[in-house]
């Protein structure tokens, strides 16, 4: 029985030695040429899958992500039987939270204007709202969704929130499903979109939706770039109906240098860094995953590849 791990070399020397004292009995093929017997190969810790695994490796049961991400996997490409696990470690609940929560404060405190005059050396007060007159609306009610609702709590904003499926949350106003999404986007004044990247929701963030939007309403988006329609988005911020956004995930990534969203005055751009594994909680994560589905546990972060999360 063996793991093929297909990822960065610092990961993978993290890795190794957590495995070899968790798993003794596992072993741990660290690239494609340490493949010694692909019949052994039963898990691939990857990014991305190898095209056709199950024709290399006829033995596969499970692919685990290396991130808390799995959209970048061709799931038609893998029988029913080859689970799919996404990455799910303490760490990335918090630093999404961090993120949020910053980005959140820049919208609402009017960061991007101060940033913008401080590059033209403009020294001129804007206006200053109350935290609780403004409702963050989050869309995405998962682990991360819910981390960050939490988090906004002690600021005195008022909390909604908007997922697939129903789902009721002290102290937020829940919505779900298309036919809730109006009356969710019509009472937000801060949109934070933390959705998996799906069939559904490639593109959701389109001129359609901001539309629905306050005028003088924000975003705030760390799901995936290919959920933002991009020109949408900038011809919000140029009629003002947008007042800021404050985006870590675009696409392509990187954006090309001619990109507006680089120098637009209403816009807060940072590399995708909203989240990052850590090495050794990724290596836990998935030794935990490969106990659970030896042991018939349930499987953490185990994808329902119909829905694509």
């Amino acid at each position: 029985m063996a793991l093929l791990y297909l990822s960065h070399k610092e990961r993978g020397e993290v890795w190794k030695p957590i495995f070899a004292r968790e798993l003794p009995e596992l072993e741990f093929y660290d690239g494609l040429e340490a493949v010694r017997d692909p019949s052994k190969v039963r898990f691939i810790a990857t990014w991305n899958a190898p095209a056709d695994p199950v024709k290399t490796y006829p033995n596969l049961e499970m692919i685990l992500s290396v991130g808390a991400g799995v959209d970048q996997f061709d799931f038609r490409s893998l029988p029913e039987h080859v689970k799919v696990a996404r990455m799910v470690t303490p760490s990335i609940a918090e630093m999404m939270r961090d993120y949020v929560v910053l980005g959140v404060l820049a919208m609402h405190r009017q960061l991007p204007r101060y940033i913008a005059q401080q590059r033209d050396k403009v020294w001129s007060g804007g206006r200053v709202d109350l935290a609780r007159r403004k409702t963050v609306g989050v869309m995405g009610l998962g682990q991360l969704g819910t981390a960050v609702l939490e988090a906004l709590r002690p600021f005195g904003f008022k909390l909604a929130g908007w997922g697939r499926s129903p789902r009721a949350l002290d102290g937020v106003a829940t919505f779900a499903g298309q036919e809730e999404l109006p009356a969710f986007l019509a009472g937000t004044d801060i949109l934070v979109c933390l959705l998996p990247l799906t069939k559904e929701t490639e593109d959701i963030l389109d001129a359609q939706l901001f539309a629905a939007l306050p005028k003088g309403a924000a975003l705030v988006h760390a799901g995936r770039g290919r959920q933002l329609d991009h020109d949408a988005l900038l011809d919000a911020l140029d009629t003002g109906h947008l007042e800021g956004a404050f985006l870590d995930v675009t696409e392509p990534e990187p954006l090309p240098v001619e990109h507006r969203f680089w120098s637009h005055p209403s816009l807060v751009l940072t590399p995708h860094v909203a989240t990052v594994t850590d090495f050794e909680e990724g290596a836990l994560a998935a030794v935990e995953c490969l106990r659970a589905h030896e042991e018939g546990r349930p499987i953490p972060g185990l994808v329902d590849k119909a829905r694509g999360y």
